[in-house]
């Protein structure tokens, strides 16, 4: 045949059949895909600096460490409200017209999920402190520590913004450490990821392989959960990382459990108030901002009784423990006290 004796015209051929075949079954599909994966309604886009610490988050190989994905199975109920759908990433587009669009739902995770991080730990004091190094916060962190995001000044200008570092972490050194533009992108972007809510009337999928209750449990309608709700357990996953585990906080940064006036007051409405709104109230002394973390992390009033009995009678701490009926009161007017200020 002429065709095959003629590379011009095989060539030619063979260009207008790869272009043909490459539009039908990948730009097309793709383009489709991408027009009909619009994100939530309800999705907030990222900021400028968020979009340039995502680049700071890239560049480091952060994913190399975390995922941004929640599996629809029991498991992953602790990174999330509900299991990851596509239109969670349907906002994820090209770095650039050079750049491909890059992956960060990742495959291991050597540090926890961060689907959810910007409401499980939205402070940025303590965020700023965990990248400078991550064991002033976790002493059995495998981070790495970030410094190179961070500068140490003598004299800090009037708008750096300077993390509260104990003198142990700065090995000698003088000065102040101030995060740099980079170390403060990269902390908004980390704020910027949170869980969008599904519309209004949407199905959430459901979390799959559920622990079961045992059999004997069943049968006798009891439950074993004052020997699940592990007051130590659940202060290690929700509190530790600011106040630490010996409830002694870090001077300058994270307030002391150990010793607290509203740790050991007797009336618990304030203790659960701080717990389920967060707290501004030291601010003066250089604390930072609590989050509200019973509300961000969806805890029960059984967890709080349970978290909140730990720290009134841990570190020589003495108090009144709470039951979860008290604690359940306590949370409805402090959600009826939220509601109000808004």
């Amino acid at each position: 045949m002429e065709l095959f004796d003629n590379h011009k015209k095989l060539f030619s051929a063979a260009a207008l059949f790869f272009i043909g075949l490459t539009i039908l079954v990948a730009i097309l599909p793709a383009w489709r895909n991408q027009y009909n994966n619009a994100p939530l309604p309800n999705a907030t886009p990222m900021s400028e600096d968020a979009i340039k610490g995502k680049e700071v988050f890239i560049s480091n190989g952060c994913v190399a460490c975390h995922t941004q994905q929640v599996r629809n199975i029991a498991m992953d109920k602790v990174w999330g409200e509900r299991p990851s759908i596509a239109a969670d990433y349907a906002g994820i587009h090209r770095q650039s017209i050079w750049v491909n669009t890059a992956t960060l739902m990742g495959t291991e995770r050597t540090g926890p999920d961060l689907t959810n991080i910007g409401l499980r730990q939205p402070s940025k004091e303590w965020n700023l402190v965990h990248l400078y190094n991550p064991r002033i916060v976790v002493k059995e962190s495998v981070m790495p520590a970030y410094s190179w995001l961070f500068e140490i000044k003598e004299q800090p200008a009037k708008n750096d913004v300077v993390v509260n570092v104990p003198d142990a972490f700065l090995y000698g050194r003088k000065g102040k450490v101030v995060a740099t533009p980079k170390a403060l992108q990269l902390v908004a972007y980390l704020e910027s990821l949170k869980q969008t809510k599904l519309p209004d009337g949407s199905p959430s999928p459901d979390f799959l392989y559920k622990q079961q209750v045992a059999a004997s449990e069943a049968k006798t309608g009891t439950s074993t959960g004052a020997t699940v709700l592990n007051g130590e357990t659940l202060y290690t996953a929700n509190c530790q990382s600011c106040h630490q585990a010996n409830g002694e906080g870090l001077p300058g940064a994270f307030p002391a459990l150990k010793g607290s006036k509203v740790v050991l007051d007797d009336n618990a409405a304030l203790m659960v108030n701080i717990i389920m709104n967060g707290y501004t109230g030291r601010e003066k002394e250089g604390f930072g901002p609590m989050p509200a973390v019973g509300t961000n992390n969806n805890l029960s009033a059984d967890e709080i009784a349970a978290i909140m009995n730990h720290e009134k009678t841990s570190w020589g701490n003495n108090a009144k423990t709470v039951t979860a009926d008290e604690v359940k009161k306590l949370v409805d007017l402090a959600k009826a006290s939220a509601t109000e200020n808004k």
